[in-house]
């Protein structure tokens, strides 16, 4: 019974990965109008997802599944509690239409259960989030210097960027994006159940995979809207940068096991962009700012979860869940404040502005 509910968490999480990557994988393509409707830049998601998935999923999954913790001590119990952690965190990321990192929230939960434990690979870690800090960067640098030389040499003007080879080159570096996608994500759903011996790598990939897609299909489209069209517009060059700058350096780290952050790493491209065109200002936008609160506390929030959930029906430790729950309702309650007070400020600024 155990293994049925956590197979039926792993495949609800994976469609929620596949609700998620979708922007980051056909969004560019969408949102620069190489694929016109959105329903079939998720089927090509979903299709890329799959193949990617069987073809290079692999080595991701092996690390999700014993890089992190040790393997031996995952049960189907932790299962469970390491991928309803990481679900909850990223549901109800997709349900604000908001791009996040299932890579965080994965590696979130397996942390939060590693430290409850007192059994975690601290420097495999530290390579791990290392590497989510570097990746993003590098892509905003790149999309940056590549957007300011075009309009410094002008060569939008110079050479036609708007034509049916540059269309089609876009769709396939959104393709392969979602191919790359498929390659490190598939394993954050999957993972847990490989480490606990429910599932091989391959039929986790593979059933990882169809579910991932099926995600994108039905789930996709308000984050794909979100990332294709309503932090900056792009043209089909600028496009092409994105998906393929995405799928390139993912698709690097999925060879080497490491989990990336591809929503991340996409945004930052887009970002890249959007601050070499309009300047900061980009930085201003509501969806942008939501963005980034949810980057910083959604791996805290799994990993949180996680560790509560542990402590709570593994260890009966309940000194530790009435110190975590007073901690909990202190945040909730400083963030209310804190609320309350701008809007007085705004209030009062208002009326005397009025005057």
């Amino acid at each position: 019974m155990l293994e049925i509910i956590a197979i039926i968490i792993s495949f609800f999480f994976a469609m929620n990965i596949g609700a998620s990557g979708a922007a980051a994988s056909m969004g560019v393509a969408y949102g620069s109008g190489a694929i016109v409707r959105p329903r079939n830049a998720l089927i090509l998601c979903g299709i890329g997802v799959i193949l990617g998935a069987v073809i290079g999923g692999g080595e991701v999954v092996k690390t999700i599944s014993g890089g992190i913790i040790p393997s031996s001590l995952i049960s189907i119990k932790l299962v469970i509690i390491i991928l309803f952690s990481a679900t909850f965190s990223l549901f109800l990321s997709n349900l604000l239409g908001i791009p996040l990192s299932t890579s965080e929230v994965t590696v979130g939960a397996v942390v939060g259960v590693g430290i409850a434990y007192q059994a975690l690979f601290v420097n495999n870690l530290l390579y791990i989030v290392m590497f989510w800090f570097i990746v993003p960067i590098f892509a905003f640098v790149i999309a940056y210097i590549f957007i300011m030389i075009l309009h410094k040499f002008k060569l939008n003007e110079k050479y036609n960027f708007q034509g049916k080879l540059i269309t089609y080159l876009l769709i396939f570096a959104g393709f392969f994006e979602a191919f790359s996608a498929g390659m490190n994500n598939v394993a954050n759903a999957v993972g847990p159940l490989v480490s606990a011996g429910i599932l091989t790598v391959s039929k986790g990939t593979l059933y990882g995979g169809i579910f991932v897609a099926l995600g994108a299909l039905f789930l996709g489209r308000r984050v794909l809207e979100t990332n294709g069209k309503k932090i900056t517009s792009f043209s089909k060059i600028e496009g092409v940068l994105i998906s393929g700058t995405g799928a390139t350096l993912v698709t690097i780290a999925s060879i080497f096991g490491i989990p990336v952050p591809l929503t991340q790493i996409t945004t930052s491209s887009i970002l890249g962009i959007g601050i070499a065109k309009s300047g900061t200002n980009v930085l201003q936008q509501k969806v942008v700012k939501n963005m980034l609160m949810v980057w910083l506390i959604s791996p805290l929030v799994s990993l949180t979860m996680s560790y509560f959930l542990v402590k709570l029906f593994l260890e009966s430790d309940l000194y530790t869940i009435f110190v975590l729950g007073s901690l909990l309702l202190a945040t909730i309650g400083a963030n209310s404040l804190m609320k309350a007070s701008k809007q007085e400020k705004r209030t009062v600024h208002e009326e005397g502005g009025g005057i």
